[in-house]
C-alpha cells in the first residue's frame, strides 16, 4: 500500500506507517514470550490504531484510492477484533487464576 504514496512521503507518513505495522506483530510476539502479558497486546492494538489513523491521513492526501481505504479498514477492524477477544480471554483467565488461588489459600 505505501508504494502507491509519493516519493515525499518517503521519511515521514511511509516510514511512520512502516514502523506501526511492525510493531503490531512484534508487541504480540514479545507479549506472548511474556506469558501473554496483555500490556503488549493493549501496545499492539494501539499500533492498529495508529497504522488506521496514518491511512485516513493517506487518503484525505488523495494519496489512496476510497476503494484501497475501505479495503484496509476492514482489515483493521479485524485485526483490533482479534487483538480485542484476546485480550478479554487473557483477563477471564487470569480471574480464574486469582479465584483458583484465593480459593487453595483458603483451604490450607
Amino acid at each position: 500500500m505505501t508504494d502507491q504514496l509519493l516519493d515525499e512521503e518517503k521519511y515521514g507518513l511511509i516510514a511512520q506507517m512502516h514502523r506501526a505495522s511492525v510493531s503490531i506483530p512484534s508487541n504480540i510476539a514479545e507479549g506472548f514470550m511474556h506469558q501473554h502479558s496483555k500490556e503488549f497486546l493493549y501496545i499492539a492494538l494501539g499500533s492498529c490504531s495508529e497504522l488506521e489513523t496514518q491511512t485516513i491521513i493517506a487518503s484525505r492526501r488523495s494519496y489512496l484510492a476510497s476503494q484501497v481505504l475501505l479495503n484496509i479498514q476492514e482489515i483493521f477492524d479485524h485485526e483490533s477484533r482479534m487483538l480485542m477477544n484476546r485480550i478479554k480471554s487473557l483477563r477471564k483467565t487470569s480471574t480464574t487464576i486469582h479465584e483458583r488461588r484465593i480459593t487453595s489459600n483458603e483451604h490450607d
